[in-house]
């Protein structure tokens, strides 16, 4: 069962900025999971969807430039199906809506709550 909690336990100032990034570039289905205490990689994924591969590399391209930090591991650019920027205490997941579907990282980390952004650069909580 997956759990929606209210943004404001979950949310950091760059998961933020990122999203809104994301969205600027029109990113699908934009979420962020909060893994801490789930998994010793980072605090938080932040995964969205796009339809085409210049999309992905459009969107990977506007959070690079519009956030002051280089990232950690970029990898992805090679083939645009998977683009994966990796702040440390954040890990963005740039997918093609295909990719998504695939690896479905939403149902890997299903005990994660999930914080939804929409298009109007406003998070959506549900319980």
């Amino acid at each position: 069962m997956t759990k929606k909690s209210p943004g404001s336990k979950t949310k950091t100032p760059l998961l933020d900025h990122i999203a809104e990034l994301a969205l600027e570039k029109k990113a699908a289905n934009v979420i962020s999971l909060d893994v801490r205490g789930l998994s010793s990689i980072t605090n938080h994924y932040l995964i969205c969807s796009a339809d085409t591969e210049p999309q992905v590399k459009a969107i990977a391209d506007n959070i690079r430039r519009g956030t002051p930090d280089k990232p950690w591991h970029l990898e992805g650019y090679e083939k645009l199906k998977w683009v994966l920027l990796d702040y440390v205490d954040l890990v963005v997941h740039v997918f093609r809506s295909e990719e998504r579907y695939y690896y479905n990282l939403e149902k890997l980390w299903a005990d994660a709550p999930i914080i939804e952004f929409s298009d109007e650069n406003t998070e959506k909580t549900t319980d």
